[in-house]
């Protein structure tokens, strides 16, 4: 724990902070509108919003059969049980209002509307912080039914530092713990498949589920401050082993591979080409409103290093699918593990310990991706170590579990 962002505090009568004081999420948002900064993000996204949805490529095309749709192996089956009866006591919890507003078609455009910034774009699902407690823990525990013990801890802690951040800058009322959409998607079936979504600042969480297979994806999560250094959740970190083990496998690499998979040497670098660095989502390529994009390969493939590196880009992508359950993580483990000769790892920035940088590891069934960011609710404008993003994607289709749907109703089911 450093603290090191607090030297990075508005003064409390700083325009950024006073601007906002008192506003809602829904007054908030219209503020957002009108500002120059978030009010071009905005615009800047409006054209990429509910697209058809096909899936980011790396080349402009689908691959078919990238995702089949076949039975879950035995001891690799989503928790299914348990998230139907979760699910159905979140509906119970609800007036005729409320479950009109959460619930959604399984193939619904507004699994799209998701974003991470902390002003509302969609007004998808409920939202969390209007509901009585007991609505938000019952959607927290269809969220704790569905991912691994610690997936939930840190998809938890995403949110419970937001509500840290708003406590420190005082704006309580646009950041807090409980400032998220969720959303059901289909009905809950032990075969059919629905899912749900979770999004707001610095969280967004989206699962599918069908025939017990499991798609947790895309997943977004980032974090500043990424610890939380008092109060009753003091302790709480976020991508410490992320960080970590980007770091070691740079320095895994013979130097030849090294130099090779460093696409740019500097956060912000003069060869990049122009909006190689975007406004809001900095050097990440696969956020919010991004369901299409193309994302060439760049970098080495992981195939060509040595074990030792080998192992440590696996690891990385073992700490981004770990919101899984153990089985459906084995299963998708294995799908990761059998296209590595199309896996390919990219890094900007500086590789020792203690720099910022982005990397990216990226084949046709998985991209993940970590960038240090400036400053937002904090007094900076360089990338910082802990302001954190992260992105998991799955290429050519399945993000939302969308091809095992289109799957589903292609066999009339």
């Amino acid at each position: 724990m450093s603290a090191e962002f607090r030297r990075f505090l508005y003064p409390p009568d700083s325009p950024r902070i006073t601007a906002l004081k008192g506003l809602d999420a829904y007054e908030y948002r219209e503020a957002a509108k009108r500002d120059p900064f978030t009010g071009g993000l905005i615009e800047g996204w409006k054209p990429l919003q509910l697209n058809e949805f096909r899936g980011i490529t790396e080349d402009g095309a689908l691959r078919p059969g990238c995702h089949p749709l076949t039975p879950a192996l035995p001891g690799e089956q989503a928790p299914v049980a348990a998230m139907i009866e979760a699910a159905l006591a979140l509906e119970a919890a609800l007036d005729d209002t409320g479950r009109r507003a959460l619930n959604h078609p399984v193939d619904a455009v507004e699994w799209q509307t998701w974003a991470n910034p902390e002003f509302l774009q969609f007004d998808t699902g409920i939202r969390l912080e209007f509901q009585p407690a007991g609505v938000r823990q019952r959607a927290l525990e269809l969220v704790r039914a569905s991912l691994s013990p610690g997936g939930f801890e840190l998809v938890h802690n995403m949110m419970l530092i937001n509500g840290f951040l708003g406590e420190v800058v005082g704006l309580e009322r646009i950041l807090n713990e409980f400032s998220y959409n969720f959303a059901l998607y289909g009905r809950p079936d032990p075969v059919a498949p629905w899912g749900w979504q979770l999004f707001g600042h610095h969280c967004a969480v989206h699962c599918l589920v069908v025939e017990g297979r499991m798609v947790v994806s895309p997943i977004f999560l980032g974090a500043e401050p990424n610890e939380i250094d008092e109060g009753p959740h003091a302790g709480v970190t976020a991508f410490t082993e992320r960080i970590r083990l980007g770091t070691d496998l740079m320095a895994a690499l013979p130097a030849g591979q090294r130099h090779a998979a460093v696409t740019y040497r500097r956060m912000v670098d003069p060869d990049m080409p122009p909006g190689r660095v975007h406004p809001g989502d900095e050097r990440h390529l696969a956020g919010a409103f991004q369901d299409n994009r193309v994302i060439p390969f760049e970098g080495i493939r992981v195939a060509d290093m040595p074990e030792q590196a080998q192992r440590i880009a696996l690891d990385i992508v073992e700490t981004f699918v770990s919101p899984l359950p153990a089985g459906p993580r084995a299963a998708r483990m294995r799908e990761v593990r059998s296209w590595l000769g199309e896996t390919w790892f990219s890094w900007i920035g500086g590789h020792e310990p203690g720099d910022v940088f982005y990397y990216r590891i990226q084949s046709p069934v998985i991209i993940v991706e970590l960038d240090h960011h400036c400053g937002v609710f904090l007094d900076y404008d360089t990338p910082k170590p802990f302001h954190v993003h992260t992105v998991l994607r799955t290429p050519h289709g399945n993000d939302y579990g969308r091809a095992y749907v289109r799957d589903w109703q292609a066999r009339g089911r």
